[in-house]
């Protein structure tokens, strides 16, 4: 009977340990918004001289992430609180047209995740309507990925949030402007998320510690590896547990989030996150303010890139 009472405690514990390094999905409701809007900040950081627009783009058409529309909400809700912008949301690809992208002064990519067959969205969204011959299809969808990069470099500015550098992971072009493509995650799992520069303005909002997370860690390929990017946040990765086979990392770090200039834009990624719980938190919001103040074109900081 003692053996039968320990087993059960260490089974509980497990079960436990499991369910908390695996968030369940919490109902996107007032209850849930009002908590987001007493935790966000009162205002800004960064000083502006009027209102920004800002797009959120969640069209998915691979792996739906039950975060989208709480991410979107607590975008919306930065917005409005701060004053600092106002917020569209949408799912349609003609959003990407260039006369629908010089509305907005940055564009938020949320979770835009492909199918793996192209992992390209806009061939899958494309693709849809069975009259069009796959050339036509792909001459669209690369019309549109030169829209979103003609975009920044005339000063647009990006943000693309966990899941969203899978939208055009194949195209080096698109991995260049963002910093880098999805290349595979973990299991989810608490892990340290560290600060690569506490004075960094974009980092100010954040402990100087870091803070402890549960996420699935990402980790990255393509233009990654020519670490054309500013980093701002980071793992260890021997903290890391379930690499993939043969791409162990003992050593060394991945990063978390970055930001690159590009021309006249700029470019941003933030991995947090896959959990809407992870908002629940007063200094995630500051810094997903801050962060969306930098792509707006509100805050001129060091971006200078580590790979060169």
């Amino acid at each position: 009977m003692k053996n039968i009472i320990i087993y059960g405690i260490v089974f509980l514990a497990s079960i436990n340990a499991a369910l908390a390094q695996n968030p369940s999905e919490i109902p996107l409701d007032q209850e849930w918004k009002d908590k987001i809007t007493k935790l966000a900040p009162e205002k800004a950081n960064f000083p502006f001289k009027k209102k920004k627009k800002i797009l959120v783009f969640s069209l998915h058409t691979g792996f739906w992430h039950w975060v989208n529309p709480h991410t979107s909400a607590m975008i919306e809700i930065l917005g409005e609180k701060s004053g600092a912008f106002d917020v569209t949301t949408s799912t349609d690809i003609a959003m990407m047209q260039k006369d629908k992208l010089k509305e907005f002064d940055a564009v938020v990519f949320n979770n835009t995740n492909s199918k793996p067959q192209y992992r390209n969205l806009f061939v899958d969204k494309i693709s849809e309507d069975t009259s069009l011959d796959s050339l036509t299809v792909w001459t669209e969808a690369n019309k549109l990925e030169d829209n979103i990069i003609e975009y920044v470099k005339k000063g647009g500015g990006i943000l693309i949030v966990h899941g969203g550098n899978t939208m055009l992971n194949n195209s080096m072009a698109f991995s260049k402007l963002t910093g880098g493509s999805f290349d595979y995650h973990t299991k989810q799992q608490a892990f340290q998320v560290r600060i690569e520069d506490p004075s960094h303005p974009l980092t100010k909002s954040l402990p100087v510690e870091g803070y402890n997370h549960v996420d699935e860690p990402y980790f990255y390929k393509n233009a990654y590896e020519e670490s054309d990017f500013h980093p701002l946040t980071y793992f260890n990765n021997a903290e890391i547990e379930g690499q993939k086979k043969g791409q162990e990392k003992t050593s060394g770090k991945t990063y978390v989030s970055w930001i690159r200039k590009e021309g006249k834009g700029r470019a941003m990624y933030i991995s947090t996150s896959h959990n809407a719980q992870s908002f629940e938190n007063a200094s995630i919001l500051a810094y997903f303010l801050d962060a969306l103040q930098y792509v707006v074109g509100d805050v001129k900081v060091d971006e200078t890139p580590i790979g060169k």
